[in-house]
């Protein structure tokens, strides 16, 4: 059955947010590495998503800050980014339909391929390869 709306407002982007991070932690892949940094600071780091995204799709902003440099010394790989954009996506089918839900996934999208260039820089410039899990 397909969701009967739309990313509209900021309790929309609750839903997604905690419902998709719900399942990241859980996860038996990401979820170890996330749980691991952000330990017992899950209520802190939901709030800043929820602005993050809010800033994002509904153009409130929210959100003020540089969401690539906590992710720069985490243990990820592409492996890593298609689970998390699965799950992601995943969760955005599941509970909205439409143009912002559309853009959401877009922007995930984006998003997963900006940092995985990034640390792949990162990781040349240092001399270190980037290894999928064995």
């Amino acid at each position: 059955m397909t969701p009967a709306k739309d990313i509209e407002d900021i309790n929309d982007i609750k839903k997604m947010v905690n419902t998709f991070y719900g399942k990241v932690r859980k996860d038996n892949l990401i979820g170890p590495i996330f749980n691991d940094k952000i330990q017992n600071h899950w209520d802190e780091h939901l709030n800043k998503l929820h602005s993050f995204w809010q800033s994002i799709l509904l153009k409130e902003q929210t959100y003020f800050g540089y969401p690539f440099p906590p992710h720069a010394q985490l243990p990820i790989n592409k492996t890593h980014f298609d689970r998390w954009l699965s799950l992601f996506t995943e969760t955005v089918d599941n509970l909205f339909a439409g143009p912002v839900a559309n853009e959401a996934k877009n922007r995930a999208c984006n998003i997963a391929d900006i940092f995985q260039g990034k640390l792949e820089y990162l990781h040349n410039k240092s001399g270190n390869t980037l290894r999928n899990p064995e």
